[in-house]
């Protein structure tokens, strides 16, 4: 017993020793768990140097890939562009709306200086989008063929020719064959399709006949044609095709149903194999659409 009490009798230095270790034991133990050992690495002037570096060209990189993202452009005719087309193209809100307005007066852009005029884009942007315009060929013969309409007339200057499409009921009645009955009716259906796009839209009027028909043309002649857009048969919507004057939205269903089935259209005359398509409207109908 006297043994093991020797054990825990300790001088006056050896109790201030043990003092000290317990207290840098307390201490250390502190330390441990209240202070935050989380150390910042330290980055050279050299390391900087190659994160930069690095960095040039991760952005070039950045810059190839969108470049390759951008979404194609195909040619269009600007009268239809959508509020989303114009955002991609880079045009502003307003710009978008005075072509909404415009359109909505029932008048079309018919050339790249129609459409700044209407939507004031500025020179550069016009420059870049207006390459993509695609306008109806009718569109760009027009000054040609009222050239030559021009000539036709004064080369018979016994037989002058009017405008069908702004003939009055005064002028139709002079015509042998138009009573006021038929007269009425060329207006109207005349007013119905927005204007004749060809002399062979007279068929539809009714009460017509064909010998009437050719009276008729030895006064009237359709010297500028109504502004019409052609749609691409092969890649418009169902309610693009529903606009055409001869179609309506289930018939333009029905054509695009046949597409999709034969992956494309080649010929107006396939049209004939569609349920209650109007096959003898076909001429008339293909004034409206392109296969191409």
């Amino acid at each position: 017993m006297g043994n093991l009490k020797s054990h825990f009798i300790f001088s006056k230095s050896q109790r201030n020793g043990i003092f000290s270790l317990v207290v840098l034991i307390i201490v250390l133990q502190g330390i441990y768990f209240f202070a935050d050992f989380k150390t910042e690495k330290i980055i050279s002037e050299e390391d900087s140097t190659r994160i930069a570096h690095f960095q040039k060209q991760v952005d070039s990189l950045k810059q190839v890939a969108l470049a390759k993202a951008e979404v194609k452009v195909n040619p269009f005719n600007p009268n239809f562009i959508t509020d989303y087309r114009g955002y991609m193209l880079g045009m502003s809100v307003e710009e978008i709306d005075r072509l909404h307005d415009f359109r909505n007066t029932d008048r079309w852009v018919n050339s790249a200086e129609d459409f700044q005029t209407v939507t004031l884009v500025s020179d550069s942007l016009l420059n870049q989008i207006s390459p993509y315009f695609k306008f109806p060929d009718w569109v760009k013969n027009t000054r040609q063929v009222r050239s030559k309409s021009l000539q036709t007339i004064a080369s018979n200057s016994q037989n002058e020719k009017l405008d069908l499409n702004l003939a009055s009921m005064e002028e139709l009645l002079r015509t042998r064959g138009i009573g006021e009955v038929l007269a009425t009716r060329i207006i109207k259906y005349r007013s119905k399709i927005g204007g004749f796009v060809s002399d062979l839209q007279l068929k539809d009027v009714y009460g017509l006949n064909l010998e009437t028909r050719k009276e008729l043309l030895n006064n009237f002649y359709v010297l500028a044609p109504t502004e019409v857009v052609t749609f691409n048969i092969n890649n418009a919507s169902v309610l693009e095709i529903a606009s055409v004057p001869y179609l309506d939205y289930d018939l333009a269903r029905e054509i695009v149903d046949y597409r999709t089935l034969h992956e494309k259209i080649y010929t107006f005359e396939e049209l004939a194999k569609i349920k209650d398509f109007p096959s003898e409207k076909l001429d008339r109908i293909a004034l409206y659409l392109t296969l191409e």
